[in-house]
């Protein structure tokens, strides 16, 4: 017998699934599904002149606060197309930071979902992360999820 080195082809390197852009419904609209904490928002983005409308209401009248006003407008930020696209978010449960945290996710799957540039730029600043932190449930025993009546030896 020889001990020569047989060629041995490599096994098939798995199948990644190729992500495609620029693929919009009938009307036109990119969607995006954002969430955070117990919010969820549903986002549909157009090119247009900038216009917000969550639940119907103006961006400044839905989102009161400044961090959560810059937190939804963040994704236009990175991808250096502020003013271009309209957007129509429905956001229901949680409170406002939760809400603005799910329209901010949903904002960015939406835009990434144009162009392959996009998508990397809000890779690359976090946008595209969904954060799983969530309140944890309250236990039988305890006055809160962790919190313990007081303790007394005697």
């Amino acid at each position: 017998m020889s001990m020569e080195p047989v060629a041995v082809a490599p096994p098939p390197a798995a199948e990644q699934p190729t992500r495609v852009y620029g693929v919009t419904d009938r009307h036109g609209f990119y969607w995006g599904t954002g969430r955070r904490k117990t919010s969820v928002a549903r986002v549909r983005i157009k090119p247009g002149t900038g216009k917000i409308a969550i639940n119907d209401r103006p961006l400044e009248n839905f989102f009161t606060e400044h961090q959560d006003r810059a937190s939804v407008l963040a994704p236009f930020a990175a991808t250096n197309s502020m003013g271009q696209w309209d957007v129509w978010a429905n956001v229901n449960g949680g409170g406002h930071t939760g809400q603005a945290g799910a329209v901010l996710l949903g904002i960015s799957r939406a835009l990434g979902s144009t162009r392959r540039e996009a998508d990397l730029a809000l890779r690359a600043a976090g946008y595209l992360t969904r954060d799983p932190r969530e309140v944890e449930r309250k236990k039988y025993g305890r006055r809160k999820a962790r919190r313990r009546f007081q303790f007394s030896k005697r």
